[in-house]
């Protein structure tokens, strides 16, 4: 292991400091101002279902319809 006088001893200190800055001051960023994440979600695009759209057959719905074929196709 290295010593803290040398340069990869600096070096991975460095890498530390990054690695905990980064996510506290993106924390502190978007946790302190919601407008900050609004503006960033507000550019991306999601998948909007047509509000008039056909609901699929409930379970129940979908028994009896299969017990219609069953006797449908006992009968012939």
């Amino acid at each position: 292991m290295s010593s803290l006088g040398t340069s990869k001893g600096i070096l991975e200190i460095a890498k530390f400091g990054v690695y905990v800055t980064v996510p506290i001051v993106l924390m502190y960023t978007f946790a302190n101002n919601p407008k900050n994440i609004q503006k960033f979600m507000g550019n991306r695009s999601y998948v909007v279902y047509p509000p008039d759209a056909l609901r699929p057959p409930s379970p129940e719905e979908l028994r009896e319809m299969s017990i219609e074929l069953a006797r449908k196709n006992n009968i012939r």
